[in-house]
């Protein structure tokens, strides 16, 4: 491997050492009307999201604020049992899961096709103080050459 895929891989490493990553797989909501509550909360803090997913009428958010607790939990296990004010919701996405297709008969021996679809959710936590710790390694690693 060359000295810049190494370098690359080991700020990559570093990067995902200082984040927590909760999943919450093959739930069985359309991605698209998970993706609109996701695409709310997205950056913001992580008490602010919180909030907002507590009074937000959609039917996924409450599955979408447990994985975020479940989330915030795993970074008290990481790094210790208090949190940070700096945590924030580095990536949220939904990804589309498995489709099961069922046919509904239709007049004159016809069949309609329906799609049940199911959903991935994965939310990554990130801390700011950490996103500027990074910086500064990229700095000096650039200043190094």
């Amino acid at each position: 491997m060359g000295a810049r895929k190494q370098q690359s891989a080991k700020l990559r490493r570093e990067s995902q050492a200082a984040t927590c990553v909760a999943k919450l797989t093959a739930r069985p909501t359309s991605p698209r009307k998970m993706r609109l509550v996701v695409d709310a909360i997205r950056g913001m803090e992580v008490e602010r999201a919180l909030n907002v997913l507590t009074y937000t009428r959609k039917e996924c958010a409450s599955d979408i604020r447990k994985v975020l607790l479940s989330a915030i939990n795993n970074w008290e296990q990481k790094f210790g049992n208090s949190t940070d004010s700096d945590l924030y919701i580095k990536e949220a996405k939904v990804d589309c899961g498995t489709i099961l297709k069922r046919f509904q008969p239709a007049p004159m021996g016809r069949a309609y096709r329906i799609r049940k679809r199911s959903n991935h959710l994965t939310i990554e936590l990130g801390s700011k103080s950490g996103v500027a710790q990074s910086e500064e390694i990229e700095q000096q690693d650039n200043s190094n050459e």
